[in-house]
């Protein structure tokens, strides 16, 4: 049986390996709160137009440095281009 490695709440991003930090970003994701996130349809298109976007790179908005997986959940969120917020919008 293979021993799971439990990841530390207080370590570096650096210090975990490519898988542990994959998967503690799902498990974020999976664990955010139902009353704090937006509906999964709205989750879906924010992720749509993310993914047409010149300005993401692995995941990560090159506007404002987050990751638009975690940024997206969030109802108050907004889309960072400053002159047009393509997240306009909330289908929710």
């Amino acid at each position: 049986m293979q021993e799971t490695k439990k990841i530390c709440r207080r370590c570096l991003l650096a210090e975990l390996s490519e898988d542990e930090y994959v998967r503690s970003l799902k498990e974020y994701i999976a664990g955010y709160p139902e009353d704090k996130r937006v509906c999964e349809e709205e989750y879906r298109r924010r992720l749509g137009i993310c993914t047409d976007c010149e300005r993401l790179a692995d995941g990560i908005c090159s506007l404002c440095g987050c990751y638009v997986e975690l940024r997206a959940l969030k109802p108050n969120s907004v889309c960072p281009e400053p002159f047009d917020n393509k997240w306009k919008v909330d289908k929710c």
